[in-house]
């Protein structure tokens, strides 16, 4: 162990826990933050509370759950502008009451026809670069909306966008934990074309808290939108704005791309754990290593095994291991493979692959299945007619790219940088039209065909390991929706990558302060390399259908700036 780990040790088991000064609650587990929110007529949860409010304002005008969850995105890619936005792509699973039914949405962007391999090769790049033009990918959101509300929208998309439209043009009080993670890219982002004009009104920082921002280039963007529709974005002003600023800046966007974009409705699949059905996406996303992970620990007794406890966290990173080499092998765009989605979320092959765990000890390296070919928000919202929309959206890293085409107040994702450019046959090698390898997903659980939960979280590669430690918080270890979010979580990092990345060393587990020191001190002996970071284990929101009640149950949690409310 390094004398820093050592020293974090002793801090983090021994004195951390006599540093405490959080309040006692009479009800729940100790690291509860507040109550669950329970009501009867509409619920919301997003990452911001004005985001929240405007969800609620939506429902009480006789908007559905989709109207809400697109006023609310389009207002948090205003006030959270590092995390999500119109430049970006956008995932759903939404139930329907009236069809008692489960559909999936996939509004992920493609590559531009201009960008190949022999780009990267030219320029001596092994990886997609973060940041600048070349990650940039096809934006999905805006198309997203205009399917999912021709589906399930009521109000005008006019209507539904015109509360962003006002917070842009006034301001917004910017919220503590939004200001935080924008001030730390300042050095990275400051020189990138548009950044600077957009997100550092001063010229030199990004808003602090409590500061009044204003973003009127997107306020006039968001107009454009709700008066021209989807065809503003993809054909008109919008898409010729951005294919002007993408030439003169060295990208590979082009108007055309914008304009063969589509999106795709899709079957979500599942598993069931222990009486629940717990739903997800195919890939091109990662949803189905939660299913994955969760097949793996329903061989196991979880419950006896306690929350905490070193025998299921070894289990819980040793799961992880297992699925995110699968992850890496298999995990890419349907149009240009077979995945073998029925196979890798089977029972049969979660007891093949089980077997390889030791559980006295760390794996250094797994082998991926033998199977032949066959940054971010999250929210949820429920109304009163039992529609829930599970959502999430994304410009993939913090403040995507960096670029913000001259005037629309956006930032272009770098989602781009999820591809393989170093073999050309890897299931998830860069190909002109091809999506990329997704992180994002949101998740939803059924009971006995009945919709309970509507969930999710943010957070790249910790977002399957977190959804996979609120399933297990819930059913297994039986805590409440808001204790489930609150409840202290691992993420494992360095496993195999879709990027073309290998696990060598067992990669590293990295821990929130909660768990003891004698586990961190078994887990080191078992040859977990243990490791403590502030901030990179998701930010969860989620809704519960209480049946029995007919009610709604929310919860957001603390690790961001949330809210869920409900009237």
């Amino acid at each position: 162990m390094s004398y820093r780990n050592a020293l974090l040790f002793l801090f983090t088991g021994l004195l951390l826990p006599f540093l405490s000064f959080s309040q006692d609650r009479v009800t729940g587990k100790t690291f509860t933050t507040r109550s669950e929110v329970i009501a009867q007529n509409g619920m919301a949860a997003t990452a911001q509370p004005l985001a929240t409010q405007v969800a609620l304002d939506i429902l009480k005008k006789g908007g559905t759950a989709m109207d809400a969850a697109i006023a609310a995105n389009a207002m948090l890619g205003l006030v959270e502008p590092n995390g999500c936005g119109i430049g970006g792509d956008v995932f759903a699973i939404i139930w329907d009451a009236k069809t008692q039914k489960l559909y999936g949405f996939n509004g992920s962007g493609r590559a531009p026809e201009l960008l190949t391999m022999d780009v990267f090769k030219e320029k001596g790049l092994r990886n997609v670069p973060l940041l600048g033009p070349l990650p940039v990918s096809v934006p999905g959101c805006v198309d997203g909306w205009f399917e999912m509300h021709g589906r399930f929208g009521k109000l005008p998309m006019a209507e539904i966008l015109q509360p962003a439209i006002d917070y842009a043009n006034n301001g917004f009080p910017v919220t503590e934990v939004i200001a935080w993670q924008m001030s730390g890219m300042v050095d990275q982002m400051k020189d990138i074309p548009g950044f600077r004009q957009t997100y550092m009104p001063n010229g030199q920082t990004t808003p602090k808290k409590g500061e009044v921002f204003k973003n009127p280039d997107l306020g006039r963007t968001y107009s454009l939108i709700a008066k021209e529709g989807r065809s503003a974005f993809y054909e008109g002003e919008i898409a010729r704005t951005i294919d002007r600023f993408m030439k003169e800046n060295g990208g590979y966007l082009r108007y055309e791309d914008l304009q063969k974009h589509r999106s795709e409705w899709v079957e979500p699949v599942y598993t069931n754990y222990r009486g629940y059905d717990v739903w997800e996406l195919p890939p091109n996303g990662q949803g189905i290593a939660v299913l994955q992970m969760l097949n793996i620990l329903e061989g196991f007794d979880i419950k006896s095994m306690g929350f905490g406890s070193v025998e299921y966290l070894h289990v819980l990173t040793e799961a992880k291991k297992l699925a995110f080499e699968d992850r890496a092998k298999f995990y890419a765009d349907p149009e240009f493979n077979q995945i073998p989605v029925e196979t890798l979320i089977s029972k049969e092959y979660a007891a093949e692959r089980r077997k390889l765990i030791d559980l006295n000890k760390a794996a250094l390296s797994y082998p991926a299945g033998e199977i032949e070919k066959g940054n971010t928000t999250y929210l949820t919202v429920a109304d009163k007619d039992g529609n829930m929309v599970s959502f999430i959206q994304s410009i993939y890293d913090e403040f995507g790219s960096g670029m913000v085409p001259d005037g629309l107040g956006f930032v272009l994702q770098n989602r781009g940088q999820q591809f393989n450019v170093q073999d050309p046959d890897h299931w998830n090698s860069l190909a002109k039209g091809k999506r990329p390898f997704h992180t994002i997903i949101p998740a939803f659980v059924t009971k006995d065909g009945k919709p309970y939960i509507s969930f999710g979280l943010m957070g790249g590669s910790v977002q399957p390991q977190g959804h996979t430690q609120i399933v297990v918080n819930l059913i297994d270890f039986g805590m409440n929706l808001q204790e489930a979010g609150d409840a202290p979580r691992m993420r494992h990092n360095g496993s195999s990558e879709p990027t073309g990345s290998k696990m060598t060393n067992g990669g590293s587990l990295n821990l929130e302060s909660g768990f003891s020191y004698e586990v961190i001190r078994q887990l080191e002996e078992m040859g977990h390399r243990v490791e403590f970071s502030v901030g990179p284990y998701g930010g969860y929101q989620a809704i519960l259908f209480d049946a029995i009640n007919k009610v709604y149950i929310g919860a957001s949690e603390s690790r961001k700036d949330g809210q869920a409310a409900g009237y």
